[in-house]
Formats: C-alpha cells, structure tokens, sequence
C-alpha cells in the first residue's frame, strides 16, 4: 500500500463525503412516524383516484369542498400539521378499502405507505357505488412527499 502526502486535502475530501453520505438519503434507513386518521371510510365526493398532501386551511377547505360537500372540516392547526389523503376513486360495489398503515420518514422524503383491498369474488358486498378514502395528519414537513401500496413498500 503507497501512502502519498496530499497536503491533507485528502483527509479533508474524506472528512467532507462522511458528512455528506449520510445526509444524502443512499443507505439510510426508514424512520417510522406517527399519524392521526381524520377520516377514512368508503364515501367521499373525490370520485377519481388521487393522492392529496394539504399544507394550508385554504387548501383543505377546497378538498374537503370536493370531499365532504356541505359538511365542515375537522380543525388542523398547520402551522404544526399537514394532512396527507388516499382516495380510490369510485368502485362498483361495497367491500374495498383503504388504510394508511404507515408514515415514514425516508432521507429528505416522507413517505405515507397505503395498503387497499377489494372484496373476495365470493363475498357479498352492497350494491352501490362506493368511494374508499384515509385521510391522516401528521407533523408539518416542508419537503416531498411520496405515496407507496404496501405491497411495494418493502425495498
């Protein structure tokens, strides 16, 4: 092994990708956080698939407009909170569901990981159109925020 005199440049090059590696989210690990539901059920005025990330009162009173119409919208302090959203779109029967099962913390990102299900060919469902929602707040986060089903949210 040649040890060569860099005139500790090299040391200082070291020092500066130990700090940075870390930092840039490639091998660090998940954080798992906590989250509050506000809503979930299976009947929400948003009839297309969406994923919804609210940061101010403005914005969740125009979702919950489409939401909830003619209904008031639960209190969320933003200056503290933020609310994060999953809606499945309509679905022909009863018996799909939505849930927001985790809220990680993953480098810069938060992730809010879903998990949805539909009824067994065998099950008996109602016979309306139904609209599967979860709708959580979580701790104010300025950066992204991504959405993953379950089934993916191993990697």
């Amino acid at each position: 092994m040649t040890v060569r005199n860099t005139g500790g440049r090299g040391l200082m090059l070291w020092a500066v990708l130990c700090v940075l590696f870390p930092l840039s989210g490639h091998g660090s690990q998940a954080v798992p956080l906590k989250f509050v539901t506000v809503q979930r059920g299976d009947l929400s005025g948003i009839e297309e698939r969406r994923e919804a990330v609210v940061r101010t009162a403005a914005e969740w009173a125009a979702l919950w407009k489409q939401h909830q119409p003619g209904q008031k919208p639960p209190a969320i302090d933003f200056t503290r909170s933020m609310v994060a959203g999953v809606f499945l779109g309509s679905r022909p029967t009863g018996g799909y569901t939505l849930e927001v099962t985790a809220v990680q913390r993953e480098g810069a990102d938060l992730v809010v990981i879903y998990r949805e299900s539909k009824p067994d060919p065998k099950m008996m469902v109602t016979q309306m159109i139904t609209s599967p929602f979860d709708l959580v707040r979580i701790d104010r986060h300025a950066g992204p925020v991504r959405f993953r089903p379950a089934e993916t949210a191993a990697k």
